[in-house]
């Protein structure tokens, strides 16, 4: 039986009364998408039709989701609400903690002493609060919310930016930051821009060795990691309902990578044999009583360009396996080409390592099918070139993957088993060697492939591909091997040709599990008590940010001109920062170290005005604070991409930072940076990015009328005593204009005003 039924049907009650509500308002028929957001309506049924990218609505998620290294933020900040339950249906998920180094067993045992502070933190307070638990071990957070929490329909956020992956059971699942979460959990509603609408029609049916990787891969070459920005991305047609539901998700997870706000697909078969093989027949037949609500009207994929902002149409049957890389997930290669394109950019084509896991493709199905080609490998008398990683999804895709003999398989060509964690996709792998920076070449199927990302190592040249090919291409050791063409020599001297890869859907003998490692909350927890140390390094209660003064900000000084690409990564680090992502003091010393600074070409190297001196941006920053002077952040194109960690938006916040002034955001980014009050401003002429200079100390003029629509104003202050005006933009509607106001949105919920 399903986790929270009763939340599920009553979703599923109101959908045809919502449905046909916001059919007759936008008087059209309606894409899944549209009727999932218009079926959650914080006010219930639609009376105005929404504009795209255009209009704010209020929202009614079903449910929460948090992963431990952004839940530690997220949970201080619902302490602070003065509630004294979870208003929704919410999980914590401990994934991000856990190092991967000698294997799956002696990590797990060393984070949990390592983090036991933190565990028995979030261990407490979802006790407390009516969260569930999954403890260290349990899974990945997006692979344990498919198999567990996800149903077709419904709404979902998360504090994890791969949130998205429950797509591929048909929900609307949307990575948050922490201060989004609280909200929903407080009870409040939650606030997003009416998405505009992307359709990706698949025709034929994948063979060989396509993989549902290798659709997501084509379209972020196509889209580029900013073309999916305040868009769902929809996926329909022959081809969309050929994939199972796992390799759905893998398409929806990845989406992520496109700026997507969220991507899905409609409710079919795929999904209802993964749901009931995963114990939730109960969802599957309330799903099939309503399912002509579950996928778009049929006007709709009869017609597409009539009803999406934009179409691609893809046909599996054509479709080439392909690596994207490196260093940014949508430079997309065609094996066929990997070769050619290798030698032009001096690519290292000798591959050190294959990494296979992540939220992104860690289920039964890619584990099956990564495993044929290790086993081919054996019998066919191959000596793997390259190591080998694996991350198991989840405690049931582990316990199953080994019963059924796949995890052997791997274990054969002597693979490191890891622990059913992120691991090395979030940069929580102490690598062997990485320290000493050398030019290498890994291939993975995770999602993201910044600099420094898996390894810290900033010369390590990472590939993004589908976990067969991870398979294939490190047992031949060399990044242009194409199995399609390509032979190997055995250890018999033979030329051997791999077969393509297969593999179960679904495991033939069921899942199982002894321990899926779930943690109820208690029925009552008024009685249970969270204490945070007042010496502690890992966690640190939060004091409430200072409201606006009230006046224009003037003399803030110029903290960095970030250039280039500058995600989430750049801004507050991952890797060996996790442990402070409960203490926000502490990480706020990791805060901007990755960017590139303009006028050096240097990272983590500013100029301080008060003293002339080149420094670390974070001291730089608290040498302002100090003497109680602001700053400003200026950055490039899609500034706050990646990961949805807050963070990145609360430690400038904490130093003292009070404006980020870039050509464009990334949407999570910048919602984050609202709800903590910040200004987030985008250059109205983005050629003005040209006239910041290194010591300007600017004016930020307009703020006592801060307006919807509204341009500000800012003066550049030069050191030749020059100054010149220009114009900044953003988005802030009356709301979030509040919450700057009052110092982010959390001191408004505090105040009861919300």
């Amino acid at each position: 039986m399903a986790f929270d039924i009763d939340m599920i049907k009553k979703v599923y009650a109101q959908y045809d009364e919502r449905i046909n509500a916001a059919r007759q308002i936008v008087n059209k028929p309606l894409t899944l998408s549209e009727k999932i957001l218009y079926a959650h309506l914080w006010d219930g049924n639609a009376t105005e039709a929404y504009e795209r990218g255009k209009s704010y609505v209020d929202f009614a998620p079903d449910r929460v989701a948090m992963q431990d290294a952004t839940a530690q933020m997220a949970l201080l900040q619902f302490m602070q609400a003065g509630r004294a339950k979870a208003a929704v249906p919410s999980t914590v998920h401990c994934d991000h903690l856990i190092q991967a180094r000698d294997g799956a067993e002696q990590d797990l045992t060393r984070a949990k002493q390592e983090s036991s502070e933190v565990f028995n933190f979030l261990s407490s307070v979802s006790n407390k609060y009516g969260i569930g638990f999954w403890k260290p071990g349990a899974g990945i957070i997006h692979q344990v919310v498919l198999e567990n929490y996800a149903f077709p329909g419904g709404m979902m956020i998360g504090t994890d930016s791969h949130t998205v992956n429950a797509g591929g059971l048909g929900m609307v699942a949307i990575g948050v930051g922490g201060a989004d979460a609280c909200d929903v959990m407080a009870g409040l509603p939650w606030e997003l821009k009416f998405p505009k609408l992307i359709g990706v029609k698949l025709t034929g049916k994948l063979s060989g060795w396509a993989a549902p990787k290798d659709v997501i891969l084509k379209v972020a070459g196509i889209l580029t990691v900013k073309g999916g920005t305040g868009a769902i991305v929809e996926y329909f047609g022959e081809g969309a309902e050929s994939l199972s539901c796992t390799g759905k998700g893998t398409i929806c997870n990845m989406g992520a990578e496109i700026g997507a706000t969220t991507s899905t697909f409609g409710y079919d078969e795929s999904m209802e044999r993964y749901l009931r093989a995963t114990d939730r027949a109960d969802v599957a037949d309330a799903a099939n009583a309503i399912k002509q609500h579950l996928t778009a009207d049929a006007e709709v994929y009869a017609n597409p360009e009539q009803y999406f902002d934009q179409l691609i149409e893809i046909n599996l049957s054509e479709l080439e396996p392909s690596l994207n890389g490196p260093f940014t997930p949508d430079l997309y290669t065609p094996i066929s080409r990997m070769r050619e394109e290798a030698g032009k950019n001096g690519w290292p084509t000798k591959v050190e390592w294959g990494l296979i896991g992540s939220c992104t493709n860690s289920s039964y199905e890619d584990l099956s099918r990564a495993a044929s080609i290790a086993r081919q490998a054996i019998e066919k008398g191959l000596v793997t070139k390259a190591e080998f990683g694996i991350n198991p999804g989840s405690e049931q895709v582990r316990f199953t993957a080994d019963r059924d003999g796949l995890l052997k398989n791997f274990e054969d060509l002597n693979a490191t088993i890891f622990t059913n964690a992120c691991g090395p996709c979030i940069g929580m792998w102490d690598r062997a060697g990485a320290d000493k920076q050398e030019k290498n070449t890994i291939v993975h199927s995770f999602n993201r492939n910044f600099a420094k990302r898996a390894d810290g190592n900033p010369n390590t040249y990472a590939f993004v591909t589908s976990p067969e090919m991870v398979a294939a291409i490190a047992i031949s050791g060399d990044l242009g091997f194409n199995p399609l063409t390509d032979t190997l020599t055995n250890k018999d001297g033979e030329q051997v040709k791999l077969d393509p890869p297969t593999g179960d859907e679904l495991p033939t003998k069921g899942f199982a599990v002894d321990d899926p490692g779930y943690q109820a909350p208690a029925e009552d927890g008024s009685n249970v008590v969270v204490e945070v140390s007042p010496t502690s390094d890992r966690l640190q209660l939060l004091e409430p940010f200072a409201p606006w003064e009230g006046t224009d900000l003037k003399g803030l000084k110029l903290l960095i001109k970030a250039k280039g690409k500058c995600t989430t990564d750049h801004i507050s680090m991952a890797g060996p920062w996790l442990k402070y992502r409960g203490h926000l003091d502490n990480i706020s010393n990791n805060m901007l170290i990755g960017a590139v600074n303009y006028f050096n070409e240097k990272t983590d190297n500013v100029k301080n005005q008060l003293t002339g001196e080149y420094g670390a941006v974070p001291a730089t920053q608290r040498a302002y604070k100090a003497q109680g002077i602001g700053s400003i952040v200026v950055g490039d194109e899609n500034y706050g991409e990646g990961s949805s960690r807050e963070h990145a938006a609360m430690e400038p916040r904490h130093l003292g930072v009070r404006a980020v002034l870039v050509k464009s955001f990334a949407r999570i980014h910048e919602t984050n940076l609202k709800k903590q009050g910040m200004l987030g401003l985008t250059f109205d002429n983005k050629e003005d990015y040209d006239k910041i200079q290194e010591n300007d100390t600017i004016d930020i003029i307009g703020l006592t009328e801060f307006a919807p629509n509204k341009p500000l104003t800012l003066v550049l202050h030069h050191e030749d005593g020059t100054s010149e005006e220009i114009l900044a933009n953003h988005t802030y509607n009356q709301q979030q204009i509040e919450w700057f106001k009052a110092g982010g949105a959390l001191n408004i919920i505090r105040a009861g005003q919300a």
